[in-house]
């Protein structure tokens, strides 16, 4: 009962977080709020194309009228580089800078933006007549609520698409993966399904692959009835969409402690067992406790760069501390379990269990390293295309490191079903007289 209370704690807070981010935008315009911050920060969109239209909803258009209501647009660049700079702007100047300026005084307003020749992010603030004075008490000032909408042209070039230009093709990109996803299932969940029913040394393995993997499958799934929803009236359903994050982070804790596990297993135990005697995989202590340290490590950067970072995707650009702490921690971890993994395929003399090595350490360096490498490659792209080269590769990297290791463990597991010499000749064989076997 208590890890439930937590987990529909966790998921309102998220969900509370990924509504800021929505593309319709329900609030109130607050004299004071703008007065503090120099301007109440609305929200952010990236338009693009041919006439992307934002356009915002009020009911009170005398309060609006008597506060001279404005809404300020900032390009991003500008907006950056004034808060960048080192010149000490007043209020007025700052507000002066902006690109577009919009007057509340009518119940809706829809301002078309001319063509955009690449895709841009703009900053919305709303200002009135008491923003940029000094002495003024407003606190008794009414607040206006609003309902603004953001939208870029979609196909046809009529301005009804919710999606900015960092978030276009995800909802086309996670429809295709859970297509991918069900025929796969249709084709190969029986046989998986026999296999593992049949036991022998690979079977916690695949237990945890496959667990894996179904709480990927739910994520990419969450994900598309989340954007599907979005699609239509840019808000989505946040909660689904921050049920498809946890769902995401519980198999990136389970893969890593399989992975861990696996790793520290086999180097801790190449180090107690002289080298004629078969390999095993051994729970100890050790190897257990190195696995959960870091892997309880792990899960806390995960969760810290969800609430610290509230454009919610499963992979973000890393602009936030805990992103780059997550990336270090991989990267040491795949510097780390490689190494080992080569130390133990040097020595290796079996032809069967140096290539059973190799693939494995092909599958988990991709597991590990994809996230780094495409934050880095992502840091030459634009704004714009970060977060969509960025998600899209680590789940297709991830998905491709999860063949590589069913591939893996069925083709020897298969083998072990047959072969009489498999206790001496494969790794990964659980001794008939070893009691420990890992539990997840």
């Amino acid at each position: 009962m208590r890890a439930l209370r937590l987990l529909a704690m966790a998921l309102h807070c998220c969900w509370l977080l990924r509504g800021a981010q929505a593309k319709t935008l329900r609030g109130s315009f607050s004299s004071s709020s703008a007065r503090e911050t120099r301007g109440q920060s609305i929200g952010q969109f990236q338009f693009r194309g041919d006439h992307p239209l934002l356009c915002v909803r009020i009911n009170n258009i005398a309060t609006a009228v008597g506060k001279e209501a404005k809404l300020y647009l900032f390009q991003a660049q500008e907006w950056l580089m004034l808060q960048e700079s080192t010149q000490d702007y007043s209020c007025t100047e700052k507000l002066s800078k902006a690109q577009l300026t919009v007057a509340i005084n009518y119940t809706e307003h829809n301002l078309t933006l001319s063509q955009i020749p690449y895709p841009q992010t703009w900053y919305v603030f709303y200002v009135d007549k008491f923003t940029c004075k000094e002495d003024h008490d407003n606190s008794e000032l009414e607040d206006i609520p609003f309902e603004m909408v953001l939208l870029n042209p979609d196909a046809e070039g009529n301005p009804f698409d919710h999606f900015s230009a960092g978030e276009s093709g995800l909802h086309e990109f996670f429809f295709l993966l859970v297509l991918v996803y069900f025929v796969a299932a249709c084709i190969y969940a029986q046989s998986l399904l026999q296999t593992i029913k049949k036991g022998g040394p690979m079977h916690t393995v695949l237990k945890v692959l496959t667990t894996a993997l179904l709480l990927q499958a739910a994520s990419a799934f969450a994900n598309y009835l989340h954007f599907s929803s979005y699609s239509k009236d840019g808000i989505g359903a946040p909660f689904i969409g921050s049920l498809a994050e946890l769902c995401d982070i519980a198999s990136q804790i389970q893969m890593m402690y399989l992975l861990l596990s696996l790793c520290m297993g086999w180097t801790i135990g190449r180090m107690k067992k002289s080298q004629s005697r078969p390999l095993q995989w051994d729970s100890t202590p050790t190897s257990t406790g190195i696995a959960v340290v870091i892997v309880f490590t792990q899960s806390i950067l995960l969760f810290w760069e969800q609430f610290e970072d509230t454009n919610h995707h499963s992979y973000h650009a890393d602009h936030s501390l805990a992103g780059t702490l997550l990336i270090i921690l991989r990267v040491c971890l795949a510097l780390s379990l490689g190494g080992g993994l080569y130390q133990i395929i040097m020595v290796e003399r079996s032809t069967l269990k140096r290539e059973f090595y190799i693939t494995f350490a092909k599958g988990c360096l991709l597991w590990f390293l994809c996230h780094p490498v495409l934050a880095a490659t992502a840091l030459i792209l634009n704004d714009y295309q970060r977060e969509k080269v960025i998600t899209m590769g680590v789940i297709l990297c991830q998905s491709v490191s999860m063949v590589i290791l069913y591939r893996l463990f069925l083709s020897h597991s298969l083998y072990w079903e047959v072969s009489s010499l498999s206790s001496v000749t494969l790794p990964l064989t659980v001794a008939s007289g070893h009691k420990s076997r890992p539990h997840f």
